[in-house]
């Protein structure tokens, strides 16, 4: 299961953020090629490889492994926002969210 996951997660992420496989790879220190086999399911990071990887594209391992969760960028930018607003605030932004998802 995570032997597909993984790869696509990460081919998925780094797509997002807009860089090439190469760059991504030779920005974490590793062969120009490092990300490509991991995309082409060649190989698996190793667990310290695999917290670089998190780190590099802005997500938490958490966030990694959230298939429900399709733009982690917006979702964290909007938890951000939502920490600075009051507690009048907060409960506006929670009524205005249940009413779209009732939608």
């Amino acid at each position: 299961m995570y032997e597909d996951f993984v790869p696509e997660r990460i081919a998925k992420l780094r797509t997002q953020k807009g860089v090439s496989a190469r760059d991504m790879s030779l920005s974490l220190g590793q062969a120009n090629n490092y990300i490509n086999n991991i995309e082409n399911k060649k190989s698996l990071p190793s667990m310290q490889a695999f917290f670089y990887i998190c780190e590099y594209l802005g997500v938490t391992p958490l966030e990694f492994f959230d298939e429900g969760n399709q733009n982690s960028e917006a979702l964290k930018e909007f938890i951000d926002e939502g920490r600075k607003l009051s507690p009048e605030g907060m409960s506006t932004i929670m009524t205005l969210m249940k009413q779209l998802n009732d939608k």
